[in-house]
């Protein structure tokens, strides 16, 4: 693998890169726009409003000569799409990233902000704040990047499109769905600069290339039994307690229905993220009715919602064996999305070439592909038929609090992209 670039122009790229530059703009975005911006995966709980920093995201694109489009299906949370058109001859890129970032519910705990999620700060090589590994100092890399590229003054041959998305954190509905399907949004290639970055220490870490993703779903399951008096909990089933019997079960359980085609990959597993029993205004009753809701992850293509379903329902029946008065169901969780594992996007083809080259330039090895075990945008371009991946220097780990990034691999992301783009478009004689 080569990288098809003058070395002069390399090394120009390389120089653009400035470490002060991307703190500052980080800092800057960290804040923008928040707490609005945040977004909940929660289908019962509304969602955010981006407009502040899509606007600003925006005028730096315009400021860079982009041709800037707002595309909306909901009020106050525009995508920014800006084009910038090459010369011709060359195939056509997007650089993507989103808007919205994950709620900040216990500002408390963010002592490493002082108790300000949004006041991004320094301690070492690591700046902290919600929204810098995922993603707002990710999409200040890009900026940066694409900004070296264009100050280095070269013609490129292709259209460089850089995407912003609304709503990533709930899927995609109203932001890379609506722009792939209504929109028709489109390019040869994309990189969805997201967390692939992986280790702590100084000596041992690197960032993955990201060439595919697991999908997942959120399930519900009700566990019904006998209500009864508290006096007299012998003559009813405590629902609560014949679900709580199951969460170890559920937490630890091998799905079935595994296509054999994807050894070596992250299994899919479920976990409990919310438990419900008991009505207001009785206390003095056991409940009859459990609701409890499971995020399955890790989902690979030819999986179902169907065969999902069916394996979890396999599990609680074997464990609900010899349990009298005790019932339950399964499905889909009201207003949430199955989202599919898609497949890989072959090394051997872009933009997977150009960036494991310019891996190699900036950090002497290559990098390693694998299956990133979440969701982005990147999946919904890739069911719109793109050659879409994931790079990015975030920690591939979604701290819940006190979330982080480094300097030196964020630095050392925007020289890779800032070496990748160009050889992906071709450059003008």
């Amino acid at each position: 693998m080569t990288i098809n670039l003058a070395e002069s122009l390399q090394a120009f790229l390389i120089g653009c890169i400035d470490e002060q530059e991307w703190i500052d703009l980080t800092v800057e975005m960290v804040a923008i726009g928040q707490p609005n911006s945040t977004n909940p995966l929660d289908p019962d709980i509304p969602a955010g409003e981006e407009e502040a920093y899509a606007l600003f995201v925006a005028g730096k694109l315009e400021a860079m000569g982009f041709k800037v489009k707002k595309y909306a299906s909901q009020s106050k949370r525009p995508n920014i799409v800006g084009v910038l058109k090459g010369e011709g001859g060359g195939p056509s890129l997007m650089i993507n990233d989103h808007l919205d970032t994950y709620p900040a519910v216990e500002p408390e705990r963010w002592d490493k902000c002082d108790g300000d999620p949004f006041k991004a700060t320094r301690h070492g090589d690591w700046i902290y704040g919600r929204g810098t590994s995922d993603t707002r100092a990710n999409l200040a890399a890009s900026l940066l990047a694409v900004k070296a590229v264009l100050d280095s003054g070269v013609r490129l041959k292709g259209d460089l499109i850089c995407c912003y998305t609304v709503d990533e954190e709930k899927d995609g509905v109203h932001g890379s769905i609506y722009l792939t399907k209504t929109i028709g949004i489109r390019a040869d290639h994309s990189i969805t600069i997201e967390p692939t970055a992986w280790g702590k220490s100084a000596e041992d870490w690197g960032m993955n290339l990201s060439v595919a993703n697991s999908g997942h779903c959120l399930v519900r399951l009700v566990v019904r039994g006998i209500k009864s008096h508290i006096w007299r909990p012998d003559t009813g089933v405590n629902a609560i307690s014949e679900a709580s019997e199951l969460v170890p079960a559920i937490n630890a359980m091998a799905f079935r229905h595994i296509p054999s085609k994807f050894p070596g990959h992250t299994p899919p597993c479920a976990c409990v993220v919310r438990m419900i029993g008991g009505l207001p205004g009785e206390m003095q009753f056991t409940p009859d009715s459990c609701e409890l809701t499971l995020a399955v992850v890790g989902i690979l293509p030819g999986m179902t919602i169907d065969s999902v379903v069916e394996d979890i329902s396999a599990t609680v029946s074997e464990m609900l064996i010899g349990h009298e008065n005790t019932e339950f169901e399964v499905a889909q969780l009201f207003g949430s999305l199955f989202v599919n594992g898609t497949e890989p996007v072959p090394m051997q083809e872009e933009p997977n070439v150009s960036l494991a080259a310019a891996y190699r330039k900036v950090l002497g090895e290559a990098p390693t592909p694998n299956r990133k075990n979440a969701f982005n945008d990147t999946i919904r371009f890739r069911e719109a038929g793109m050659n879409a991946v994931t790079f990015g220097p975030g920690e591939d780990g979604w701290s819940p609090v006190n979330e982080s990034i480094s300097i030196t691999k964020s630095v050392a992301a925007m020289k890779i992209l800032a070496l990748a783009i160009p050889n992906i478009l071709g450059v003008a004689e």
